[in-house]
C-alpha cells in the first residue's frame, strides 16, 4: 500500500472488539453533546437579546414610519429575531466557551 492510499483509506472498525456498552454510551454522549451545544447557542441568543434590546433603548424614531405603540409592543420581538439570527450565524463566541465549560462539568472532553 502506498503513502497515497493509505492516507485517503477509511480506517475499518473491527466491529467484535465494539461492545454493545460502549455503542450505546457513544450515542448517550452524542445526545448529551448536542444537548449541550444547543443550550449554549440559546444561552448566547439570550445574551445577545439582551444587549440589543439595551442598545436599541436610545434609538427614537418618530411619525409616520416608526414611533408609536406598535414599535413599543414590537421591539422586544424584533430584538430577539435579530439576536437570533446573529447566534445562528456565528454569534459572537460566547457559545463555544460555555459549551467548552459546560463539558467539562459533565465530564466530558472537548
Amino acid at each position: 500500500m502506498n503513502t497515497l492510499s493509505a492516507l485517503t483509506s477509511t480506517p475499518r472498525i473491527d466491529a467484535a472488539a465494539i461492545t454493545a456498552k460502549q455503542l450505546v454510551m457513544s450515542a448517550e454522549e452524542r445526545v448529551k453533546r448536542a444537548q449541550i451545544a444547543e443550550t449554549a447557542k440559546t444561552f448566547e441568543a439570550s445574551f445577545l437579546s439582551v444587549m440589543t434590546q439595551q442598545m436599541f433603548e436610545g434609538v427614537k424614531t418618530s411619525a409616520p414610519f416608526g414611533g408609536g405603540n406598535g414599535e413599543a409592543m414590537f421591539k422586544s420581538i424584533l430584538t430577539d429575531a435579530m439576536s437570533k439570527e446573529i447566534a445562528k450565524a456565528g454569534g459572537v463566541g460566547l457559545a463555544s466557551t460555555i459549551q467548552r465549560e459546560m463539558l467539562k462539568l459533565q465530564g466530558l472532553k472537548e
